[in-house]
């Protein structure tokens, strides 16, 4: 018990500070993505505003997570935690991904920097942390190390620590996803063979941690905390990782009948793969 007092004592003073450093960085981005759409829709035709509304809930679950009451409770009690995980990690880069930031931006860049953009998109670097084995093994591999080891007790001493954590779980959750679901443009695709089993195995570590957590609770976690947060892992993972699923098979059903009119559909209606890169 003396150890779960002083992470709680040591937390509440980390939290109140990185709270708004994390939030700054969400806010921000909410902010160009409605600026861009203002542009955009000045140059092309009008920027679908499902997109837009995917990005203000997107980001909405990521300010729940990282500020707020939740964040907040997540210090106190391991089931909010578990809960701003789900929030950060999961859904939030997985909205923002439906929402085509990349095309916005490549829409309302100017000629040259959308050009620069393309290449960067195009490098080595960005072809490796995007592919899916790797993009997995940060994912699911990150939340392993941190649940499995002393990571979770440090980070409520430590407010880098905790700051690195947090953004490691949002970017690593948005690589997955893109990794998965072609949406953007994407200049290294993978076949669809590979990302299936790529995200079997995923679904399979995910589905395994939680059950770890349930029995094993972390480091300075009680065992009614770390049971209900195993729960909630396990069963908000799945219901999550069922939307993933549910585009990732349109997607391929797509790709495998293209006699059928299924793209004709308006763009704001329509999540499937894009075509190919173009610099």
């Amino acid at each position: 018990m003396q150890t779960d007092h002083s992470i709680l004592n040591v937390s509440q003073g980390v939290g109140s500070n990185s709270h708004i450093l994390l939030a700054i960085p969400f806010i921000v981005v909410l902010v160009l993505y409605l600026l861009a759409v203002a542009v955009s829709n000045r140059k092309h035709k009008k920027w679908p505003i499902s997109r837009t509304i995917l990005w203000g809930i997107g980001v909405g679950c990521a300010l729940v997570a990282v500020s707020g009451p939740v964040a907040q409770r997540a210090h106190m009690e391991f089931s909010f935690h578990m809960l701003g995980h789900l929030l950060l990690g999961m859904l939030s880069p997985l909205l923002l991904v439906l929402a085509a930031p990349i095309t916005l931006t490549l829409r309302t860049l100017p000629v040259t920097l959308a050009r620069r953009l393309s290449y960067i998109l195009r490098s080595r670097i960005i072809g490796m942390v995007s592919d899916p084995i790797v993009a997995a093994i940060l994912n699911i591999g990150g939340l392993w190390v941190l649940y499995t080891t002393s990571l979770y007790e440090a980070m409520h001493h430590d407010i880098l620590l905790f700051l690195f954590i947090h953004i490691h779980v949002f970017l690593a959750g948005y690589l997955f996803t893109i990794s998965m679901i072609y949406i953007d443009p994407t200049p290294h695709r993978t076949g669809y063979i590979y990302r299936g089993i790529v995200l079997i195995l995923y679904l399979s570590s995910h589905g395994i941690l939680s059950k770890y957590i349930y029995a094993h609770p972390p480091i300075g976690v009680p065992r009614g905390q770390a049971q209900s947060g195993g729960m909630l892992m396990y069963y908000g993972g799945d219901m999550i990782d069922l939307i993933l699923i549910v585009i990732f098979c349109y997607q391929w059903y797509k790709a495998v009948r293209p006699g059928m009119n299924i793209s004709k559909s308006k763009d704001k209606e329509n999540f499937g793969e894009p075509k190919s890169f173009k610099g």
